[in-house]
């Protein structure tokens, strides 16, 4: 740690003393916000671990259905069913204010007419298992965009977490310390000096008590002026 020269004033010490006041205010905020960013953030996790698992088993389960419908009508068929859809989907992003963390909110809005938002081709010439199929992908839309949200948001709090934590740091290890020894370094100083002042009191004191008990060399000891 460098050494910083200070003068060793009660005025400085009080200005040293306001800032390691502050920042203990700061750290003990700091900290606290810290532990809630935590909290958030494992509750994110937790959510998003159950809608991962629940997410990979649908989607599973979608390819399946795919596999089963290019088996039966030929993929071919399967994909001039797929390949001009009639429903259009438009995402809106916002955001919303999570302990001063901006984290992402997805909304989706499909345009399509009756079962165009799920099935966008005509039955005629399709399998039951492509209509299966296409039917659990759209259901799992929703939970798709939560779970983009989610993974975003713990990214974002997991940056705040680690700055918050550095500051932290920084104020608990360097920042406060430094302050107090600064003031320990102050307050060293000014008792010493104290300290020599009263020395000086004191031996400014014994000289004058000294020099009013010397006898005048203008008279004898018994007091009387000396003779002609």
């Amino acid at each position: 740690m460098a050494e910083l020269r200070v003068n060793p004033t009660r005025m400085e010490m009080k200005r040293y003393q306001a800032r390691y006041q502050t920042a203990r205010r700061g750290h003990k905020l700091l900290k606290d916000k810290r532990d809630e960013l935590m909290r958030l953030f494992l509750d994110v996790v937790r959510e998003d671990k159950a809608l991962r698992e629940r997410v990979e088993a649908a989607l599973a389960d979608v390819y399946a259905g795919f596999s089963v419908a290019g088996a039966v009508s030929g993929p071919q068929m399967l994909g001039e069913a797929l390949i001009c859809p009639r429903a259009e989907a438009e995402l809106e992003l916002g955001t919303r204010n999570l302990m001063s963390v901006n984290v992402p909110v997805f909304r989706v809005r499909l345009h399509g007419d009756g079962s165009a938002a799920h099935c966008n081709y005509g039955f005629a010439f399709t399998s039951g298992e492509l209509d299966a199929a296409v039917e659990s992908l759209g259901g799992i839309l929703g939970d798709l965009l939560r779970m983009a949200e989610l993974e975003k948001t713990a990214q974002l709090l997991a940056e705040e977490i680690e700055r918050t934590r550095r500051r932290v740091n920084a104020l608990e290890y360097i920042l406060m310390p430094q302050y107090l020894d600064i003031i320990r370094t102050i307050r060293m100083r000014l008792e010493e000096n104290e300290r020599g002042n009263t020395t000086r009191l004191m031996k400014v004191k014994d000289m004058m008590l000294a020099a009013a008990h010397r006898p005048d060399p203008g008279e004898d000891e018994d007091g009387d002026d000396p003779p002609d």
